[in-house]
């Protein structure tokens, strides 16, 4: 959001966080009937979920790693290993199965960003020209192109492959993932 002085208003964290809450939202919407998931309200927040990816490994983490001197923070590597996890799973159409990794993931992953040590935080620990300038860049971060679902064998080894490498694997459904009384 930009001031009526034309400069950057709040911090990254408020800023992502709240797009967390979004998604979180459009995840839950698209997931809400235990028989089918709505495939208008899933590419909304798959769209979502790409684009707020893209900020972070296009914006954030280059921005912070510039900032230290071209040293990487040291959870860089555990997000940029979620982030293609979480890409991945976006590929093949979604299932209970999916969604509910997705929500496994997310769980962890959003500790990673918005804890009190977390990424954001210490994003908003950057000089106040740069924390503007990068929450600017970080608000006008245009929509990606998302390509359509694929179901092939090819997707399924590839979509394995990335969760075991981010520590994950494909969830269960559970009676909470599939909307049934627990």
């Amino acid at each position: 959001m930009i001031s009526d002085e034309g400069t950057a208003a709040g911090s990254i964290a408020s800023f992502l966080a709240e797009d967390h809450r979004r998604l979180d939202a459009l995840l839950q919407a698209a997931a809400a009937h235990a028989d089918h998931i709505d495939q208008s309200i899933y590419d909304q927040f798959r769209a979502g979920l790409l684009r707020h990816i893209g900020m972070e490994e296009k914006l954030l983490l280059p921005a912070m790693q510039r900032w230290r001197g071209g040293e990487p923070l040291p959870v860089a590597a555990k997000l940029r290993l979620d982030h293609g996890a979480l890409a991945t799973v976006l590929m093949p159409a979604p299932t209970p199965q999916i969604v509910a990794t997705i929500r496994r993931i997310l769980s962890k992953h959003n500790q990673l960003e918005e804890g009190s040590d977390g990424l954001y935080a210490i994003c908003d620990r950057l000089p106040a020209p740069e924390l503007e300038s990068l929450l600017v860049a970080l608000q006008a971060a245009p929509s990606v192109s998302v390509m359509r679902h694929s179901d092939s064998p090819a997707v399924r080894k590839t979509l394995e492959g990335a969760l075991a490498r981010a520590g994950y694997g494909l969830e269960p459904v559970s009676q909470y993932d599939t909307g049934e009384p627990q």
